[in-house]
Protein backbone atom coordinates (compact mmCIF):
# COMPACT_ATOMS: atom_id res chain seq x y z
CA UNK A 1 0.00 0.00 0.00
CA UNK A 2 2.83 2.38 0.88
CA UNK A 3 4.52 1.64 -2.43
CA UNK A 4 1.33 2.40 -4.34
CA UNK A 5 0.90 5.71 -2.51
CA UNK A 6 4.50 6.64 -3.28
CA UNK A 7 4.01 5.89 -6.99
CA UNK A 8 0.81 7.95 -7.12
CA UNK A 9 2.56 10.78 -5.32
CA UNK A 10 5.66 10.94 -7.53
CA UNK A 11 4.07 10.00 -10.86
CA UNK A 12 0.75 11.85 -10.67
CA UNK A 13 0.47 14.30 -7.78
CA UNK A 14 3.91 15.90 -8.03
CA UNK A 15 3.92 16.36 -11.85
CA UNK A 16 0.38 17.76 -11.73
CA UNK A 17 1.31 20.27 -9.03
CA UNK A 18 4.51 21.23 -10.85
CA UNK A 19 2.52 21.67 -14.05
CA UNK A 20 0.50 24.42 -12.39
CA UNK A 21 3.55 26.68 -12.78
CA UNK A 22 3.52 26.93 -16.62
CA UNK A 23 -0.26 26.39 -16.68
CA UNK A 24 -0.70 29.57 -14.64
CA UNK A 25 0.46 31.58 -17.65
CA UNK A 26 -1.69 29.73 -20.20
CA UNK A 27 -5.24 30.64 -21.28
CA UNK A 28 -8.05 28.54 -19.88
CA UNK A 29 -9.36 25.86 -22.26
CA UNK A 30 -12.92 27.06 -21.76
CA UNK A 31 -11.96 30.38 -23.36
CA UNK A 32 -10.05 28.92 -26.32
CA UNK A 33 -12.32 26.26 -27.84
CA UNK A 34 -10.74 23.50 -25.80
CA UNK A 35 -7.10 24.44 -26.51
CA UNK A 36 -5.20 25.73 -23.52
CA UNK A 37 -4.96 25.03 -19.81
CA UNK A 38 -6.76 21.89 -18.68
CA UNK A 39 -5.85 18.94 -16.43
CA UNK A 40 -4.23 17.00 -19.30
CA UNK A 41 -2.08 19.89 -20.46
CA UNK A 42 -1.15 20.65 -16.86
CA UNK A 43 0.09 17.09 -16.35
CA UNK A 44 2.08 17.16 -19.61
CA UNK A 45 3.65 20.49 -18.67
CA UNK A 46 4.45 19.14 -15.21
CA UNK A 47 6.31 16.14 -16.56
CA UNK A 48 8.37 18.28 -18.92
CA UNK A 49 9.27 20.80 -16.23
CA UNK A 50 10.02 18.00 -13.76
CA UNK A 51 12.33 16.20 -16.21
CA UNK A 52 14.04 19.51 -17.07
CA UNK A 53 14.81 20.19 -13.40
CA UNK A 54 15.99 16.60 -13.01
CA UNK A 55 18.41 17.13 -15.90
CA UNK A 56 19.80 20.34 -14.40
CA UNK A 57 20.51 18.57 -11.11
CA UNK A 58 21.64 15.18 -12.40
CA UNK A 59 24.07 16.03 -15.21
CA UNK A 60 26.37 18.16 -13.00
CA UNK A 61 26.31 15.37 -10.42
CA UNK A 62 27.32 12.81 -13.06
CA UNK A 63 30.16 14.99 -14.35
CA UNK A 64 31.51 16.58 -11.17
CA UNK A 65 30.85 14.14 -8.29
CA UNK A 66 32.89 10.96 -8.31
CA UNK A 67 31.37 8.87 -5.52
CA UNK A 68 27.76 8.45 -4.38
CA UNK A 69 26.58 11.03 -6.88
CA UNK A 70 23.11 9.49 -7.04
CA UNK A 71 22.65 10.25 -3.35
CA UNK A 72 23.16 13.91 -4.22
CA UNK A 73 20.44 13.65 -6.88
CA UNK A 74 18.03 11.90 -4.51
CA UNK A 75 18.35 14.64 -1.95
CA UNK A 76 18.32 17.76 -4.11
CA UNK A 77 15.83 16.70 -6.75
CA UNK A 78 13.36 15.76 -4.04
CA UNK A 79 13.79 19.24 -2.52
CA UNK A 80 13.39 20.92 -5.92
CA UNK A 81 10.32 18.85 -6.82
CA UNK A 82 8.62 19.60 -3.51
CA UNK A 83 9.36 23.33 -3.79
CA UNK A 84 8.03 23.45 -7.35
CA UNK A 85 4.93 21.55 -6.26
CA UNK A 86 4.30 24.05 -3.48
CA UNK A 87 4.80 26.90 -5.94
CA UNK A 88 2.30 25.28 -8.30
CA UNK A 89 -0.28 24.89 -5.54
CA UNK A 90 0.15 28.54 -4.58
CA UNK A 91 -0.29 29.66 -8.19
CA UNK A 92 -3.41 27.53 -8.48
CA UNK A 93 -4.76 29.18 -5.34
CA UNK A 94 -4.00 32.64 -6.74
CA UNK A 95 -5.72 31.82 -10.01
CA UNK A 96 -8.81 30.53 -8.24
CA UNK A 97 -8.88 33.52 -5.95
CA UNK A 98 -8.41 35.99 -8.78
CA UNK A 99 -11.15 34.58 -10.96
CA UNK A 100 -13.40 33.68 -8.03
CA UNK A 101 -13.94 30.21 -9.47
CA UNK A 102 -14.36 26.94 -7.65
CA UNK A 103 -11.43 24.53 -7.63
CA UNK A 104 -13.49 21.64 -9.01
CA UNK A 105 -14.31 23.16 -12.43
CA UNK A 106 -10.70 24.21 -12.94
CA UNK A 107 -9.34 20.78 -12.14
CA UNK A 108 -11.91 18.64 -13.87
CA UNK A 109 -13.59 20.62 -16.62
CA UNK A 110 -12.77 20.02 -20.26
CA UNK A 111 -16.15 20.68 -21.80
CA UNK A 112 -17.48 19.29 -25.04
CA UNK A 113 -19.74 21.77 -26.77
CA UNK A 114 -21.87 19.24 -28.60
CA UNK A 115 -24.22 16.66 -27.18
CA UNK A 116 -22.63 13.29 -26.62
CA UNK A 117 -24.34 10.97 -29.05
CA UNK A 118 -24.38 7.20 -28.73
CA UNK A 119 -21.95 6.93 -31.63
CA UNK A 120 -19.57 9.32 -29.88
CA UNK A 121 -19.66 7.23 -26.69
CA UNK A 122 -19.12 3.99 -28.60
CA UNK A 123 -16.09 5.45 -30.37
CA UNK A 124 -14.53 6.43 -27.07
CA UNK A 125 -15.33 2.99 -25.66
CA UNK A 126 -13.52 1.40 -28.62
CA UNK A 127 -10.44 3.53 -28.06
CA UNK A 128 -10.40 2.86 -24.33
CA UNK A 129 -10.66 -0.86 -25.04
CA UNK A 130 -7.69 -0.62 -27.44
CA UNK A 131 -5.63 1.35 -24.95
CA UNK A 132 -6.57 -0.97 -22.09
CA UNK A 133 -5.58 -4.01 -24.13
CA UNK A 134 -2.23 -2.42 -24.96
CA UNK A 135 -1.56 -1.66 -21.31
CA UNK A 136 -2.50 -5.20 -20.32
CA UNK A 137 -0.20 -6.74 -22.92
CA UNK A 138 2.65 -4.32 -22.15
CA UNK A 139 2.57 -5.26 -18.47
CA UNK A 140 1.74 -8.97 -18.56
CA UNK A 141 3.77 -9.82 -21.70
CA UNK A 142 6.79 -7.70 -20.92
CA UNK A 143 9.35 -7.76 -23.70
CA UNK A 144 13.07 -7.97 -22.96
CA UNK A 145 15.82 -7.01 -25.38
CA UNK A 146 19.55 -6.43 -25.37
CA UNK A 147 19.25 -2.79 -24.33
CA UNK A 148 17.80 -3.87 -20.99
CA UNK A 149 21.23 -5.20 -20.08
CA UNK A 150 22.46 -1.62 -20.17
CA UNK A 151 19.64 0.81 -19.37
CA UNK A 152 17.76 -1.16 -16.73
CA UNK A 153 21.00 -2.27 -15.07
CA UNK A 154 22.16 1.36 -14.91
CA UNK A 155 18.96 2.19 -13.03
CA UNK A 156 19.45 -0.81 -10.76
CA UNK A 157 23.07 0.02 -9.95
CA UNK A 158 22.10 3.59 -9.08
CA UNK A 159 19.32 2.29 -6.84
CA UNK A 160 21.48 -0.26 -5.06
CA UNK A 161 24.94 1.34 -5.04
CA UNK A 162 24.18 5.07 -5.06
CA UNK A 163 26.41 5.77 -8.06
CA UNK A 164 25.67 6.82 -11.63
CA UNK A 165 27.53 5.66 -14.74
CA UNK A 166 30.65 4.63 -12.85
CA UNK A 167 30.51 0.91 -13.69
CA UNK A 168 30.00 -1.02 -16.88
CA UNK A 169 26.61 -2.76 -16.59
CA UNK A 170 27.74 -5.84 -18.50
CA UNK A 171 30.59 -6.70 -16.09
CA UNK A 172 30.15 -4.47 -13.03
CA UNK A 173 33.72 -3.20 -13.32
CA UNK A 174 34.69 0.44 -13.10
CA UNK A 175 34.78 2.23 -16.44
CA UNK A 176 35.42 5.72 -17.82
CA UNK A 177 32.43 8.00 -18.21
CA UNK A 178 30.37 6.98 -21.22
CA UNK A 179 29.34 10.45 -22.36
CA UNK A 180 26.87 9.24 -24.97
CA UNK A 181 24.76 7.53 -22.32
CA UNK A 182 25.70 9.50 -19.21
CA UNK A 183 24.12 12.76 -20.39
CA UNK A 184 20.82 11.02 -21.16
CA UNK A 185 19.71 10.60 -17.56
CA UNK A 186 16.28 9.03 -18.06
CA UNK A 187 17.39 5.73 -16.43
CA UNK A 188 18.39 7.76 -13.38
CA UNK A 189 14.87 9.19 -13.14
CA UNK A 190 13.56 5.62 -13.16
CA UNK A 191 16.06 4.86 -10.40
CA UNK A 192 14.77 7.85 -8.43
CA UNK A 193 11.19 6.56 -8.68
CA UNK A 194 12.39 3.09 -7.70
CA UNK A 195 14.09 4.38 -4.57
CA UNK A 196 11.17 6.54 -3.49
CA UNK A 197 8.66 3.74 -4.04
CA UNK A 198 11.02 1.07 -2.66
CA UNK A 199 10.46 -1.12 -5.74
CA UNK A 200 13.10 -2.97 -7.74
CA UNK A 201 14.21 -0.90 -10.75
CA UNK A 202 13.45 -3.76 -13.15
CA UNK A 203 9.85 -3.91 -11.97
CA UNK A 204 9.49 -0.14 -12.26
CA UNK A 205 10.91 -0.23 -15.80
CA UNK A 206 8.82 -3.10 -17.12
CA UNK A 207 5.59 -2.73 -15.15
CA UNK A 208 5.19 0.79 -13.80
CA UNK A 209 6.65 2.81 -16.69
CA UNK A 210 4.28 1.39 -19.38
CA UNK A 211 1.31 2.24 -17.14
CA UNK A 212 2.56 5.84 -16.99
CA UNK A 213 4.24 6.56 -20.32
CA UNK A 214 1.69 4.93 -22.65
CA UNK A 215 -1.26 6.96 -21.27
CA UNK A 216 0.96 10.04 -21.25
CA UNK A 217 1.69 9.56 -24.97
CA UNK A 218 -1.99 9.10 -25.76
CA UNK A 219 -2.69 12.27 -23.82
CA UNK A 220 -0.41 14.13 -26.23
CA UNK A 221 -2.28 12.65 -29.22
CA UNK A 222 -5.58 13.65 -27.60
CA UNK A 223 -4.44 17.26 -27.32
CA UNK A 224 -3.21 17.15 -30.92
CA UNK A 225 -6.64 15.93 -32.03
CA UNK A 226 -8.33 18.78 -30.18
CA UNK A 227 -5.98 21.29 -31.81
CA UNK A 228 -6.61 19.83 -35.27
CA UNK A 229 -10.39 19.67 -34.89
CA UNK A 230 -11.32 22.60 -32.61
CA UNK A 231 -14.82 22.92 -34.08
CA UNK A 232 -15.44 19.22 -34.74
CA UNK A 233 -14.94 17.42 -31.45
CA UNK A 234 -16.77 14.36 -32.78
CA UNK A 235 -13.66 13.61 -34.85
CA UNK A 236 -11.41 13.36 -31.79
CA UNK A 237 -12.29 9.75 -30.76
CA UNK A 238 -11.95 8.63 -34.40
CA UNK A 239 -8.46 10.15 -34.47
CA UNK A 240 -7.60 8.36 -31.22
CA UNK A 241 -8.85 5.02 -32.56
CA UNK A 242 -6.65 5.45 -35.62
CA UNK A 243 -3.62 6.20 -33.43
CA UNK A 244 -4.37 3.16 -31.29
CA UNK A 245 -4.56 0.94 -34.36
CA UNK A 246 -1.30 2.36 -35.73
CA UNK A 247 0.44 1.58 -32.44
CA UNK A 248 -0.89 -1.98 -32.35
CA UNK A 249 -0.06 -2.94 -35.92
CA UNK A 250 2.93 -0.72 -36.69
CA UNK A 251 5.55 -3.09 -35.31
CA UNK A 252 6.78 -4.18 -38.74
CA UNK A 253 10.43 -4.13 -37.59
CA UNK A 254 12.40 -3.66 -34.38
CA UNK A 255 13.13 -0.04 -35.30
CA UNK A 256 9.67 1.43 -35.76
CA UNK A 257 8.19 4.00 -33.43
CA UNK A 258 5.32 1.64 -32.63
CA UNK A 259 7.71 -1.12 -31.56
CA UNK A 260 9.35 1.20 -29.08
CA UNK A 261 5.95 2.42 -27.90
CA UNK A 262 4.77 -0.97 -26.62
CA UNK A 263 7.90 -3.12 -26.30
CA UNK A 264 10.60 -0.69 -25.12
CA UNK A 265 8.42 1.88 -23.40
CA UNK A 266 10.79 2.56 -20.49
CA UNK A 267 13.74 3.54 -22.70
CA UNK A 268 14.53 7.17 -23.39
CA UNK A 269 14.48 6.56 -27.14
CA UNK A 270 10.87 5.42 -26.88
CA UNK A 271 9.94 8.57 -24.96
CA UNK A 272 11.52 10.70 -27.69
CA UNK A 273 9.54 9.04 -30.47
CA UNK A 274 6.22 8.84 -28.66
CA UNK A 275 6.22 11.87 -26.38
CA UNK A 276 8.85 14.48 -27.27
CA UNK A 277 8.37 14.72 -31.04
CA UNK A 278 4.53 14.60 -30.95
CA UNK A 279 4.65 17.22 -28.19
CA UNK A 280 6.70 19.47 -30.47
CA UNK A 281 3.99 19.29 -33.12
CA UNK A 282 1.35 20.03 -30.47
CA UNK A 283 3.13 23.14 -29.19
CA UNK A 284 3.64 24.46 -32.73
CA UNK A 285 -0.04 23.85 -33.42
CA UNK A 286 -0.82 26.00 -30.41
CA UNK A 287 1.60 28.75 -31.40
CA UNK A 288 0.73 28.96 -35.08
CA UNK A 289 -2.95 28.14 -35.32
CA UNK A 290 -4.01 31.49 -36.78
CA UNK A 291 -4.74 33.24 -33.46
CA UNK A 292 -1.42 35.05 -33.27
CA UNK A 293 -1.77 37.36 -30.33
CA UNK A 294 -3.49 34.88 -28.02
CA UNK A 295 -0.82 32.18 -28.13
CA UNK A 296 2.42 33.60 -29.49
CA UNK A 297 2.79 35.99 -26.60
CA UNK A 298 1.82 33.34 -24.06
CA UNK A 299 4.66 32.70 -21.59
CA UNK A 300 3.31 29.30 -20.52
CA UNK A 301 3.45 27.80 -24.02
CA UNK A 302 6.97 29.11 -24.65
CA UNK A 303 8.04 27.77 -21.26
CA UNK A 304 6.75 24.35 -22.30
CA UNK A 305 8.77 24.52 -25.55
CA UNK A 306 11.98 25.28 -23.65
CA UNK A 307 11.28 22.43 -21.22
CA UNK A 308 10.58 20.12 -24.17
CA UNK A 309 14.03 20.82 -25.60
CA UNK A 310 15.54 19.98 -22.23
CA UNK A 311 13.40 16.83 -21.96
CA UNK A 312 14.90 15.64 -25.25
CA UNK A 313 18.33 15.72 -23.59
CA UNK A 314 17.04 13.73 -20.64
CA UNK A 315 15.84 10.97 -22.95
CA UNK A 316 18.61 10.69 -25.56
CA UNK A 317 21.73 12.57 -26.61
CA UNK A 318 20.91 12.26 -30.29
CA UNK A 319 17.41 13.62 -29.64
CA UNK A 320 18.93 17.02 -28.82
CA UNK A 321 20.29 17.26 -32.36
CA UNK A 322 17.14 15.77 -33.88
CA UNK A 323 14.75 18.14 -32.13
CA UNK A 324 16.84 21.20 -32.96
CA UNK A 325 17.00 20.22 -36.65
CA UNK A 326 13.29 19.49 -36.75
CA UNK A 327 12.49 22.78 -35.05
CA UNK A 328 14.77 24.62 -37.47
CA UNK A 329 13.05 23.12 -40.51
CA UNK A 330 9.64 24.00 -39.11
CA UNK A 331 10.79 27.54 -38.31
CA UNK A 332 11.90 28.11 -41.91
CA UNK A 333 8.62 26.75 -43.28
CA UNK A 334 6.58 28.87 -40.88
CA UNK A 335 8.64 31.94 -41.74
CA UNK A 336 7.54 31.72 -45.38
CA UNK A 337 3.95 30.73 -44.58
CA UNK A 338 3.44 33.44 -41.96
CA UNK A 339 5.74 35.93 -43.72
CA UNK A 340 7.41 36.69 -40.42
CA UNK A 341 11.21 36.74 -40.34
CA UNK A 342 11.20 36.76 -36.52
CA UNK A 343 9.87 33.19 -36.25
CA UNK A 344 13.27 31.44 -36.67
CA UNK A 345 14.75 33.82 -34.08
CA UNK A 346 12.04 33.14 -31.51
CA UNK A 347 12.07 29.38 -32.01
CA UNK A 348 15.87 29.40 -32.13
CA UNK A 349 16.09 31.02 -28.70
CA UNK A 350 14.19 28.08 -27.22
CA UNK A 351 17.06 25.84 -28.41
CA UNK A 352 19.61 27.48 -26.10
CA UNK A 353 19.48 24.43 -23.75
CA UNK A 354 20.27 22.25 -26.78
CA UNK A 355 23.35 24.37 -27.54
CA UNK A 356 24.57 24.14 -23.95
CA UNK A 357 23.99 20.38 -24.01
CA UNK A 358 25.96 19.96 -27.24
CA UNK A 359 28.86 22.09 -25.98
CA UNK A 360 29.05 20.01 -22.80
CA UNK A 361 28.92 16.83 -24.86
CA UNK A 362 31.82 18.01 -27.04
CA UNK A 363 33.87 19.12 -24.03
CA UNK A 364 33.49 15.76 -22.31
CA UNK A 365 34.27 13.90 -25.52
Amino acid sequence: MTQMISLIFWLIAVPFCIGQVPAYFMPDSRDTSGTGRNPGVTLLAGYMLMWSVFEVITIPAVVLIRYNNFQFVLRWFMVAAILLSIAGILLLYLRVKRKREEVRPILLSDPVSHKKSLEYKIEWAVFLALAGFQLYMAVTRASFDGDDAYYVVQSLMAQQNGGMYKNLPYTGRSSPLDVRHALAVFPMWIAFVSVKADIHATIVSHVVMPLVLIPLSYLVYYEIAKALFPEKKEKVPVFMIMMGMFQMFGSVSIYTNETFFLMRTWQGKAVVGNFVIPMLFLILLWLYNGEKEKYRQNAGVWMMLVCLNMTAGVCSSIAVFLLAILLGIMALCLMFVEQDIKIPVKLGLTCIPNVVYVLLYLMLK
